[in-house]
């Protein structure tokens, strides 16, 4: 199941294989994690369910690679980057305990983080805030920090994730849209100077695409202004290959990915040679690239892990991982032409599996190998990196040292030293003359005499399984009868380490003890151990962390009492599933984006998420049948909301398109109305997490104080104006959560206008607004005779364009009858007939059929779809639900409308008396629209609109004429 990982990474970025020393891999079960790196919570939106590891040590994550980011490019981050400093203190029975740690000290923005010297040793990049958001800055080696130059100017979101060319030319890095997952690849030239007025040199978009996911194969060494991407522009489900030029953004179609391909693999001389598939029933296929097929060549299940990680340096075997027909994944080299494996390495303790492997940057020969036990155990295959990195040990006792790039000759590495307890000190080590250059501490200020030991310990679960786990005491008072939080990691499919841990940290410091299990399902155990966890969401996988409580209050340790859990994602429903199944084990809880409905995360699943699909069948149970159906119904916490007793906190983003905001918000209303505590978070800018640093620091200020009441830790009190104003803002009462009623889709029909359309022609003035910024653009609505039908035709100026969306709407029923859309190199073509949707997408010369069951007809959708509302029989309390077609998810969206008020509503085309008509989503959609609609001339003269799609991006129309 897990990724292997490789050594030597850049930041926030993780390798599978090493075929550079910044590319991320990650295979497609392993997904939504949250990891909390140098002060954020990351939400990786990956392809398996839902992650949450805190953060290890900022430079630790180069290697463990926790943040998983790139070859899919995805961190939706959650940024809980809590960037302004709090100004006073509750400290609550102190005791021994040391003084409390400014939480912007474990949380806020670091100095500097994640620094990536140049494959030419000339130059270090590095990571720091520019106007409080995470940014590319870039030195001499032998300059002072001070000197750098700021190369990013990302104002909102932290630069996610970057890399050198191995040719040192160029710096690429990735962002998407407001938490979109829609990751493109930018360069910047970190030779230039700014143009005139600039921050920073320009960057390049090179991939420039809407609504697409870009993933990162291979930067061959043969040409390094080359990289091959994947592009899921004609398929969502699956990535094209694609030959990427950096110096010019020439994008080169190379293969079309219509065999269910998940990975292309590239020998040493960057020939395409090995790909990866997904087969239907779930298995991973090998296949050999030969000139006219692709021939499958190995193959392991569903529940094995088979992998090409690195070719040898004649080509003739790939190095890769396995455990097919075993417990723990081994190294193997493997014969594409034969398909016969060679045993490399396995655990030499036969207890874990093997966690990852490095190669030699300048001769690609294997160096290393390591297992990851209670901490991280390392067998060196070349003797001079044995001996670099014992004498580097002997000079940093006790912590881990870990390379976090290296030059091309590899003479000059920079490594960082890190422990529990040291978030991790970045040197420059000259290996021919010894010489160590100190760079600079991670978290510099933060009192590292204060921070607790973290403590590996085993114990049992409810069936006797020995199930590991991490321990971290707060500092001076003695280990009895203490407040405990319990926070399970994401995934679940990944597991926590023996690492500097900012939350163990945080609340260790405010008293708490904290426990970390690595619940069955964690992975890095083997493959009985992850098995284990099948179909147990809810039932042993819950029972483990349940056990783990029950052992800290056997001990002595937990005050049972005073026992709390906090999650996000994977970890929010294990939280959520605690105090639903388990009510009476915790005082207190934090849920933060957890789903509570496992029905509808499936049935939610993205096009992009199809290769993980099985996994999820058989690893939580299959929606498509009645007992899966009926074991996810029972394992999700929504259903067992009366048994809840516990005060709940509950964190959401109300565009969040894959933990809905109706799954919170029924939890909300289900503890209000049987009188049980519950406060709610609700973001009305945020997504899957959140992501505005100003969010981020309101809710962790919200959580430490609301544990604190319950379980009696330590908490900091207040925080900066503006954090404080913004937790107002987006603090909910719960007396005025009112849940919409759900729409059963066979109820749906098609509303009943009160007239007809009519010719017409509509001018309309567009803002955009997204991520701080402002688009302004023109809309024009034409609609026309066509005899037994209508034509609407909506065209759009935009910056990159003209649009144009061309609708045949039936005349009296007014239904949706065809669609044709055509932006840039975009062409799409509907019919909708029978209650189906069929057509094609066409881009760059690419077709894509569309077959879609709709299970009704569509209306008020495609251009002159507002106008189509303008005709039903509008009036105050007046109410209908129709069906929509997403084109983007190729998915019937159901709709509901509701005439609010009478208003007077101002544009510039005049004063209206008009109807206020909200439309939402009817099937658990963020989407929503509203519309003012002219009580006399029934014109649309205003549209408001909040696009979850886009980011939550506004968009606001007003009629000009």
């Amino acid at each position: 199941m897990p990724a292997l990982e490789t050594r030597s990474i850049p930041p926030n970025l993780k390798l599978q294989r090493n075929s550079h020393p910044g590319i991320i891999r990650h295979k497609v079960d392993e997904v939504l994690e949250i990891s909390n790196h140098e002060g954020r919570i990351l939400l990786a939106h990956q392809n398996a369910p839902l992650r949450l590891s805190q953060e290890m040590s900022a430079e630790k994550l180069h290697r463990e690679g926790i943040c998983r980011f790139m070859k899919n490019f995805y961190c939706g981050l959650i940024c809980l980057s809590l960037l302004a400093p709090a100004v006073h203190a509750q400290d609550r029975a102190t005791g021994g305990l040391p003084p409390l740690i400014d939480r912007e000290l474990i949380f806020g923005n670091p100095e500097i983080a994640a620094a990536q010297l140049s494959p030419n040793g000339q130059y270090i990049a590095f990571l720091k805030p520019w106007k409080d958001t995470r940014n590319v800055y870039v030195k001499a080696v032998g300059e002072p920090f001070s000197a750098a130059r700021l190369l990013t100017t990302e104002s909102k979101r932290p630069v996610a994730g970057y890399f050198w060319t191995r040719d040192s030319k160029y710096i690429l890095y990735v962002k998407d849209h407001d938490g979109d997952e829609n990751f493109n690849v930018y360069a910047v030239d970190p030779s230039a100077s700014p143009g005139a007025g600039a921050d920073a040199p320009p960057s390049r978009d090179l991939t420039g695409l809407k609504g697409v996911r870009v993933e990162l194969y291979e930067a061959p060494k043969s040409d390094p202004n080359i990289v091959y991407i994947g592009l899921n522009d004609r398929d969502k489900a699956w990535h094209d290959l694609y030959k990427l030029t950096i110096s010019t953004g020439e994008k080169t179609l190379l293969r079309k990915n219509t065999d269910r391909v998940t990975d292309w693999v590239f020998d040493l001389k960057g020939q395409l040679r090995l790909a990866t598939r997904n087969a239907e029933n779930g298995d991973t296929e090998i296949l050999r690239v030969d000139a006219d097929k692709l021939t499958p060549i190995y193959s392991c299940s569903v529940f094995e892990t088979c992998a090409p990680l690195h070719f040898s340096t004649d080509g003739s075997h790939v190095y890769m991982q396995t455990n097919k027909d075993a417990n723990l994944i081994s190294l193997v080299l493997f014969d594409p032409a034969t398909g016969k494996t060679e045993q490399v390495e396995s655990d030499p303790m036969g207890k874990v599996d093997l966690g990852g492997a490095l190669f030699s940057e300048a001769t690609d020969e294997l160096v290393e190998t390591w297992y990851v036990h209670d901490r991280v155990k390392t067998y060196f295959k070349d003797k001079a990196f044995d001996a670099d990195n014992h004498w580097l040990e002997e000079r940093y006792k006790g912590k881990d040292i870990t390379v976090v790039s290296r030059t091309r000759d590899e003479r000059y590495w920079l490594f960082t030293a890190s422990s529990d307890t040291e978030p991790g000190e970045t040197v420059l080590f000259d290996r021919k003359t010894r010489e160590l250059k100190p760079q600079y501490k991670i978290r510099e200020k933060l009192p590292r005499a204060d921070l607790a030991e973290m403590k590996s310990i085993i114990y049992k679960s409810s069936d006797g399984l020995g199930i590991p786990a991490y321990l971290t005491l707060p500092v001076g008072v003695p280990a009895k009868n203490l407040p405990t939080l319990v926070v399970p990691h994401g995934g679940p499919w990944g597991r926590d380490e023996w690492s500097y841990n900012p939350l163990a940290q945080f609340f260790a410091n405010r008293g708490y003890a904290v426990l970390m299990p690595n619940f069955r399902a964690s992975t890095g155990y083997g493959r009985k151990y992850l098995d284990a966890g099948n179909l147990q969401w809810g039932l042993l996988m819950q029972d483990d962390i349940t056990w783990g409580v029950k052992y800290l209050v056997a001990q002595g340790i937990a005050d049972p009492k005073r026992v709390g859990i906090l999650g996000g994602s994977y970890g929010g429903y294990a939280t959520l599933a605690g105090v639903a199944f388990t009510p009476d084990t915790y005082a207190a809880a934090v849920d933060i984006c957890g789903p509570s409905n496992l029905i509808t995360l499936m049935e939610s699943i993205p096009p992009y998420w199809e290769a993980a699909r099985k996994t999820f069948a058989v690893r939580m149970g299959d929606v498509a049948t009645p007992d899966g159906r009926a074991l996810l119904m029972a394992a999700s916490p929504l259903h067992s909301t009366d048994k809840i007793k516990t005060p709940l906190l509950v964190a959401q983003g109300a565009n969040d398109p894959r933990v809905n905001r109706r799954e919170a918000e029924q939890i909300v209303i289900a503890l209000r109305d049987r009188g049980f505590p519950v406060d709610y978070i609700l973001a009305p800018d945020e997504g899957h997490g959140f992501a505005r640093p100003v969010n981020n620091l309101a809710l962790f200020m919200e959580s430490e104080k609301f544990l604190a009441q319950y379980l009696g830790g330590r908490y900091q009190e207040g925080g900066s104006a503006e954090s404080v104003a913004r937790l107002k803002e987006i603090t909910v009462d719960p007396k005025t959560v009112v849940l919409a009623k759900a729409v059963d889709a066979a109820a749906v029909g098609l509303p009943k206008p009160a007239a007809d359309l009519a010719p017409a022609t509509y001018q309309y003035q567009v803002t955009m607004e997204r991520g701080g910024q402002t688009m302004k653009m023109k809309v024009s609505t034409v609609i026309t005779d066509g005899g037994s039908t209508w034509s609407a035709v909506n065209t759009m100026e935009t910056p990159q364009g003209a649009a144009s969306d061309t609708a045949t709407i039936a005349k009296s029923t007014l239904m949706l009858e065809k669609r044709s859309l055509k932006q840039g190199p975009v062409d799409i073509e509907l019919d909708f007939a029978g209650n189906k949707a069929t057509g094609k997408m066409s881009m760059q010369g690419q077709d894509q059929a569309i077959a879609v069951d709709l299970g009704g007809p569509i209306f008020a959708d495609a251009a002159g779809g507002d106008q189509v509302v303008a005709s039903l029989p509008l009036a105050i309390g007046y109410t209908a639900s129709y069906r929509n077609f997403d084109l983007l998810t190729q998915k019937v969206k159901l709709q509901q409308l509701n005439v609010a008020a009478l208003e007077s509503i101002t544009v510039p085309a005049g004063t209206f008396e008009s109807y206020r008509v909200e439309v939402t989503s009817a099937d658990g959609g963020a989407d929503k629209k509203t519309l003012w609609v002219a009580k006399d001339s029934h014109k649309v003269v205003k549209i408001s609109a909040v696009a979850a799609s886009m980011g939550g991006a506004v968009l606001t129309e007003e009629l000009t004429e």
